[in-house]
């Protein structure tokens, strides 16, 4: 047998047994009489040593020549180490070998493998096999299997059903872009990859399955940034007759299962906030609670004082930074100019001191009194020592600059511990939204959520006010999971097709199966999708999702490894009924 323990998993306990290992050279120390060498496998480090004195001569010589990443398999026996290391689960011990087999030798890796590399991003993502070995990318796919496994084990114990739905489906015109797949067999034909198995796990309730899920792959041609991927990989969840409260109640169930099991987090709140609340307090639909400081609309307060910044404005709203009234003018004047980046937009920034001894300093001292500054900090719940910034403007623009600089101002204060778990269903999206380039409405989740029940009869005289049945479970900032009760009548789905845009010819061609099935007595369900990269991401502390994926597309979506998208063979290209001007390789 290649070994009989692995390299972390040795101790006193195993003293004078004689053991086979297995693995990789860590790194080897010659003192010209003795020699240290670390073997590394998935579980830990054993140290090896070879002695002159006690080491046959012929396995001496070939652990003399031994390279980083040799590998190779020993025999020998467990002694007590003298110099004993406490970083490593095997520390009390080392073998002393007897026998030494190179089962493969390795080149000079290009980068070392070790906690701290000296390796480059790009370097690394090229030989990402190698990258795996390291503690902390290896760690983080532990993680994730453990994650996952956590997952599995508390829906199937729900009574959920995993089954899996197809990978080359229909395209659809609505949400991000497909990856499309040539059919050789049916000429001038494609595939597409799904964004998500919605249909199909639509299909598996009218098909009475009652509750599924899926930890399954999907496709997104979209830009990439830190938290996305071209594919990336979700847990798809079903049920039938239930309610927005039953699904809620479900997952706030899976998710503390999860933070119980793997964080050891025993019960935290799952508080619930409204989209219109949500934008009206955080500019953004996806809050995150782990601090405060919450949007203060001002213009009550602040206009009509002939100040024209706020006064020809449709929104003034305020921020209450704690501590603040500390910053310099230097520190200030670095948040105005922030502000004024292109990626945020703003003109500037309006900055109020409400200074220790209770007296105010600000940008606007021309325009408000003390007593003005006084009226904004009571109805910002300010205090003494904390700083207000300003910013004006059209509402839904200045929203989100301002979310934007409470994110930024989090993360200067360090308010962002990815130790504190804080989640927080967002419910009652708007349904549609008005697209002024294409002048029509299209779905805020997709063409199948319903409205809720109440606001039916908006749909045909106003549906730009119609609320959806949908909700989003953030956590820390990051939306983690959404869905939605689904449309189950044929008829409410066809008027939401007509509102779409769609021709009952369009329609028909493309949902004609789903509508079909409505009339085979389709069950009330809903269901919420969750993506495992991001949470798996959050849950292990970080925002970045690359690292616990093991093989990662960079940020132009190319696997540098294998050297993917590449051009495919002419004889490939004829077979598929493909013409391209690219050069063949």
């Amino acid at each position: 047998m290649y070994r009989t323990h692995n390299c972390g998993e040795l101790s006193l306990r195993n003293l004078n047994n004689s053991v086979t290992l297995s693995g990789w050279v860590q790194k080897s120390r010659d003192k010209g009489f003795i020699i240290w060498v670390d073997l590394r496998d998935r579980y830990g480090i054993t140290q090896l040593v070879f002695d002159e004195k006690r080491t046959e001569k012929e396995v001496y010589k070939i652990a003399q020549n031994l390279g980083r990443e040799f590998v190779v398999q020993i025999k020998g026996t467990v002694i007590e180490r003298e110099s004993k290391n406490s970083n490593i689960d095997t520390g009390d011990i080392e073998v002393l070998v007897e026998k030494l087999t190179i089962l493969n030798k390795a080149k000079t890796p290009p980068f070392t493998i070790e906690n701290q590399t000296d390796g480059g991003e790009e370097l690394r993502m090229q030989y990402r096999y190698l990258d795996i070995r390291r503690n902390p990318v290896k760690e983080k796919l532990l993680f994730r299997s453990q994650v996952s496994m956590a997952i599995r084990n508390y829906l199937t114990d729900e009574g959920f059903i995993d089954v899996e739905t197809p990978y080359l489906i229909k395209s659809t015109p609505e949400g991000a872009r497909d990856f499309v797949v040539p059919s050789r067999m049916n000429e001038g034909q494609f595939y597409a990859l799904p964004q998500s198995p919605q249909t199909f796990k639509q299909l598996l309730m009218i098909g009475g399955m009652d509750k599924y899920f899926q930890i399954v792959k999907c496709f997104r041609d979209e830009d990439l940034r830190a938290d996305r991927q071209p594919e990336f990989t979700q847990i798809d969840c079903e049920m039938t007759f239930v309610e927005q409260e039953d699904i809620l109640t479900q997952f706030e169930g899976l998710i503390q299962s999860l933070l119980e099991k793997i964080k050891g987090i025993k019960k935290i709140p799952f508080p619930r906030i409204s989209y219109d609340d949500a934008i009206k307090k955080y500019g953004s639909d996806k809050p995150d609670i782990r601090f405060n400081m919450t949007f203060c609309e001002l213009n009550d307060l602040a206009q009509g004082k002939g100040f024209g910044v706020f006064d020809d404005q449709e929104l003034v709203v305020a921020i209450s930074v704690p501590g603040g009234a500390s910053y310099s003018r230097r520190e200030i004047d670095g948040l105005i100019d922030w502000v004024k980046r292109p990626q945020i937009g703003a003109k500037g920034l309006i900055w109020v001191k409400y200074n220790e001894d209770g007296t105010f300093k600000s940008s606007v001292d021309k325009f408000f009194n003390a007593a003005d500054l006084s009226a904004w900090a009571t109805f910002c719940n300010s205090k003494e020592g904390d700083l207000i910034l300003v910013l004006s403007g059209e509402a839904k623009t200045t929203r989100t600059q301002l979310s934007a600089l409470r994110m930024e101002l989090a993360d200067r204060l360090k308010l962002r511990d990815p130790n504190v778990f804080a989640p927080l269903w967002v419910t009652d999206f708007p349904l549609l939204e008005w697209d002024e380039q294409s002048k029509r409405y299209h779905a805020m989740h997709h063409p199948f959520t319903a409205p809720k029940p109440e606001h039916l009869e908006l749909l045909k005289t106003n549906p730009a006010a119609v609320k959806a049945n949908a909700y989003d479970l953030v956590l820390n900032g990051n939306e983690i999971g959404g869905g939605s009760i689904r449309i189950h009548d044929q008829g409410l789905q066809s008027e939401m097709f007509d509102l779409l845009g769609f021709s009952k010819e369009d329609a028909k061609k493309q949902f004609g199966f789903l509508m079909d099935a409505f009339q085979y007595g389709a069950p009330p369900h809903g269901g919420i999708a969750f993506g495992l990269d991001r949470l798996v991401a959050i849950l292990g502390g970080e925002e970045t999702i690359r690292d616990f994926i093991a093989f990662p597309k960079n940020n132009s979506g190319r696997d540098v490894m294998i050297n993917a998208p590449s051009s495919l063979d002419k004889n490939q290209l004829e077979e598929l009924a493909l013409k391209s001007n690219l050069p063949q390789t």
